[in-house]
């Protein structure tokens, strides 16, 4: 009979107020979308710093005959056979290195046209013009700078080059957004909360007769809250599995199909449907217990009546 009452009066409330229940459960859903759709990106931009930084190489670019003329860094000439074995020789010596592979000018010239063929640059180079260059793959991204402090301003090397320093741009305004997405979150999160504060008030105070009586009937605390307290956590929950829904819609249509960036951007190692699943728990605990626990406290002085 309890439980009858509980879940009845649970259903007078939300209809009661529903027009503020619906911006309760629109808000939760927006602030919890964005906290899944942060927590999703974070995985993201983790996956692919670990898929690309272990692709990344650090570059040691060698004088030729061109910069001789024009740098400042190769102002003692190209790069001598001699001074190239050295280099090399050393570059292996080096504990952080795990692979080095040696690019002649051909080389140069023929990847620079793959990539940039249609630059209206491309047509006035020519291979003589390209540099050599050794490509050192490290055991730990990490380490560029042992090897810049080691071959930079070097006889015969005209620059030495980090891939991971272009990444860490793209990862630093990757983030940037995180960020920024969890700022409205942390918005959405406050006026959601608010509302809930604001609705279980209203519902209260149109219901403190009925309180009122309860109480003087020896009714519990606990008793006279639980209704309220479902309310809430009926609207949050609710609120909640929209949330999920956007976040299972969001990653099937803009990865999976729709937009399929999947297929589209094939260099882009997305996160699978487990790190969707995985946060899906999460969130519709939270959406639960954050309306649940706001109720609670927001109902405590009218428990005095």
């Amino acid at each position: 009979m309890r439980a009858q009452f509980v879940l009845s009066e649970i259903g007078v409330g939300l209809r009661r107020n529903l027009t503020m229940t619906f911006a309760v459960v629109v808000s939760v859903a927006l602030s919890l979308a964005l906290f899944g759709g942060s927590l999703l990106m974070s995985d993201q931009v983790n996956t692919m710093k670990g898929y690309w930084y272990d692709k990344v190489n650090v570059s040691v670019f060698l004088c030729n005959k061109s910069d001789a003329e024009s740098d400042p860094n190769c102002a003692k000439g190209a790069i001598t056979a001699d001074q190239k074995k050295e280099i090399l020789s050393d570059i292996k010596k080096m504990s952080v290195v795990e692979k080095v592979t040696y690019e002649t000018q051909d080389q140069a010239y023929k990847h620079y046209k793959e990539q940039f063929g249609d630059s209206p640059l491309a047509a006035s180079l020519t291979p003589d013009q390209m540099q050599e260059s050794y490509r050192i793959k490290l055991k730990d991204p990490e380490k560029y700078q042992v090897v810049a402090t080691a071959f930079d301003g070097r006889d015969g090397v005209q620059s030495v080059q980090d891939q991971k320093g272009i990444l860490d741009n793209l990862f630093g305004l990757l983030n940037g957004m995180n960020w920024a997405a969890r700022a409205v979150m942390a918005l959405m999160l406050v006026v959601a909360l608010m509302l809930i504060v604001n609705t279980v008030r209203v519902s209260a105070f149109s219901r403190r007769r009925e309180t009122g009586i309860m109480r003087l009937v020896g009714a519990s605390g606990f008793y006279i809250q639980a209704p309220f307290i479902m309310e809430a956590a009926v609207a949050g929950l609710i609120g909640g599995t929209v949330a999920c829904g956007f976040l299972v819609v969001a990653r099937y249509f803009i990865i999976d199909h729709g937009l399929a960036l999947s297929e589209k951007l094939n260099l882009i190692n997305f996160i699978g449907w487990d790190a969707v699943l995985t946060k899906l728990p999460l969130i519709l605990a939270t959406s639960l217990l954050m309306p649940a626990l706001a109720a609670f406290f927001a109902l405590r002085k009218y428990l005095k009546v």
